[in-house]
């Protein structure tokens, strides 16, 4: 029989009874309750959920943003449910790359330096992690945009940048966050397209979390969430 140790080396996101309870003065708010999940390497995952269902806390305690009250979190073989902070700012900067609703961008930083920064604070050398950047700007279609601002852009090239910016350290894993929410139909589509390239084409494990049906097709797996828990019923959104 399998061991829980051998499941979880084939599975780059293995959680059992996650739980996340934030402290609201005298009461308490449940993000995430009792979650157990497990994602293999390669997969598109849409986690799909009405707002406040607890896809964003789901998010967060993957991307190693966040720590679980409750529970083990293992993701590509990081565990992190006890790791040290230094730990989690490695897991952010090596393994994992996020990409947010709004974009985070550094406003007054040009495309080529927002895409470049996280490579830098990881400390790699800043020619080949310029060179690096100049290239995945030119496969998401900014080569023209490269030295302008982010107030320049329109939502579609700042979500594009923001892309080249999670992928700068090369990580296993890409989480998204509503990360089609401040576009228009024609730039969401875009940029669930470029998700899936990343999946198809580069075997990267992607999650995209979305409240709307614009990722449905490009899933391997959906995951729906509903209250704070795993809900085995088909998706009502």
């Amino acid at each position: 029989m399998e061991t829980e140790k051998e499941h979880r080396t084939k599975s780059v996101i293995h959680a059992r009874h996650l739980t996340r309870i934030y402290k609201m003065g005298d009461s308490e708010v449940v993000g995430i309750d009792d979650v157990n999940l497990d994602i293999a390497p390669g997969e598109l995952v849409v986690l799909k959920g009405d707002s406040g269902s607890g896809k964003s806390t789901l998010l967060s305690l993957i991307a190693g943003l966040d720590r679980p009250t409750h529970g083990h979190l293992t993701v590509a073989d990081h565990d992190l449910t006890d790791t040290t902070s230094s730990g989690l700012t490695y897991f952010r900067r090596a393994v994992v790359g996020m990409v947010f609703q709004s974009f985070n961008l550094m406003p007054t930083l040009s495309v080529l330096e927002n895409a470049c920064l996280p490579g830098l604070l990881a400390g790699n050398p800043p020619d080949r992690i310029k060179s690096k950047a100049m290239e995945l700007l030119d496969w998401l279609g900014l080569s023209a945009r490269m030295n302008h601002l982010p107030a320049q852009l329109s939502g579609g090239e700042m979500q594009r940048t923001a892309i080249a910016r999670a992928l700068i350290n090369d990580p296993e894993i890409i989480l998204a966050d509503e990360p089609t929410g401040n576009l228009d139909s024609r730039n969401g589509r875009i940029v669930v397209e470029l998700f899936a390239q990343l999946n198809h084409k580069w075997n990267r494990t992607v999650m995209i979390a979305t409240h709307s049906n614009i990722a449905d097709s490009a899933a391997t797996v959906t995951v729906c969430l509903k209250d704070g828990k795993i809900d085995g019923q088909p998706c009502d959104i």
